[in-house]
Formats: C-alpha cells, structure tokens, sequence
C-alpha cells in the first residue's frame, strides 16, 4: 500500500470509527499496515486537517477527529448547563489524576478525611475516572485512573502534560493535591518532632501513679 493509499484509508477509518483509536488498532485494522508507517501517515494528515474545519488529534496514545476549536460555536445548537464539580470531587479528581492508579484509601490519606462513594460515582459518571483493575495487596482493594475523556475535556495530550505545582500556584490556583500531601506530612513531622523532644513523657506516664501510690503507704505506717 502506498503512502497516499495508507493515508487515504486511515482517514476514511477514522471517520467512519465511533470511538478513537489507537496507533496498534489502526495498523492491525488496515491489516498489512506496519505501525511505523501508520504513524507517519498520521502526522501528515495532522498537518494536512491544521488549517481546515476539522484536526486530527491524538487523546491518550488514540486518535480521533475534532472540530477545530475556534469553529465549535457554530454546533451548539443548545445553551450548555453548566455544572460545576463540588470541592470534593475537585480534589478526588485532582488526586486520581497525579497519583494515578490510585486506591480509595490512599485517596483518603492524601485529603485526610473519608471520601465518599458518591464523589467517585460523579467522577464516573462524568467518564472521567474509571476503575484500573485491583491492587494485589490483602483485601485487593479497587484503585482509579482518569480516562482519555479526561485529557480530551481538559486539552491534554497526555499526563505529562498536567501543570506543575509551581505553574499552579503562579497562576493563583491552589493544588489539593500537593498542599494536601504537604499538610500531611508537615503533621507528621511535627508529631515525629515532638516525641523526639519529649522522650520521656511515656516513662513519666508510667512512674507516676506508682509514686502516688507510695505516699499512703507512708503515711500508715506512721
């Protein structure tokens, strides 16, 4: 298959596709494609569509066509209800995005209070969480990642992508994740700190109701 012929018929099975597709799928799709050659013809159809109506983007190693973001207004026929994610679920989602795969009970750990399974559902349910398989550890408990939903909604092309803690806070936004884990472990230090400080407050715990008790004795036998 030609050049021309392999992007001709990765453009028409992008098309025709329901959902994105991934390098591997489209190479095994077209049957005698090699991958190497399928991600050329890629690139070129990404720089074929840059100026036209549609782009051809990638979302999560998948590829799949868009409209081109300064045309998207003339589709909506209809108001977007805007619908805003509680604190909660901001942090979960923050959380499962950089900590990813992530159990419940880390989560918990990291924010510091129980997380509700309604929180998660919502993030579910809005396709941008899902359920990654079990931890094999005792109890095998669930554990979450985000979902190529996710990068597509917020323009990533990857997680690599994710703004760092200092971009965050030069912006004037505030990271739950990371003040979370900083609040976390400062409490640890200082708890660590104080029992270093005070490394006899157990023994004296100990000693003292024995001396409270010497003293009435004492006193009898006098």
């Amino acid at each position: 298959m030609s050049k021309d012929d392999l992007s001709r018929a990765i453009e028409a099975t992008l098309f025709a596709s329901e959902e994105p597709m991934s390098i591997d799928s489209l190479a095994g799709h077209l049957g005698d494609a090699e991958v190497p050659a399928v991600r050329e013809a890629l690139q070129s159809l990404v720089e074929h569509y840059s100026d036209r109506g549609v782009h051809l983007v990638e979302r999560g190693k998948r590829w799949h066509f868009q409209t081109a973001p300064e045309l998207a207004h003339l589709l909506r026929r209809e108001r977007e209800q805007v619908r805003r994610l509680s604190r909660a679920a901001t942090e979960v989602l923050a959380i499962v995005a950089y900590h990813e795969p992530v159990s419940r009970a880390e989560i918990e750990s990291i924010r510091g209070v129980q997380t509700s399974s309604g929180t998660l559902d919502v993030l579910m349910e809005a396709g941008w969480v899902r359920v990654a398989g079990r931890r094999e550890v005792p109890g095998r408990p669930v554990i979450y990642a985000t979902t190529p939903d996710f990068l597509a909604h917020f323009g990533l092309d990857s997680r690599r992508d994710l703004p760092g803690i200092d971009e965050l806070r030069a912006a004037g936004l505030l990271d739950p994740v990371d003040e979370a884990y900083d609040a976390l472990t400062q409490d640890e230090a200082e708890e660590s700190a104080d029992t270093e400080d005070d490394p006899d407050t157990e023994e004296d715990s100990l000693t003292e109701p024995a001396t409270n008790e010497a003293e009435p004795q004492a006193a009898s036998q006098e």
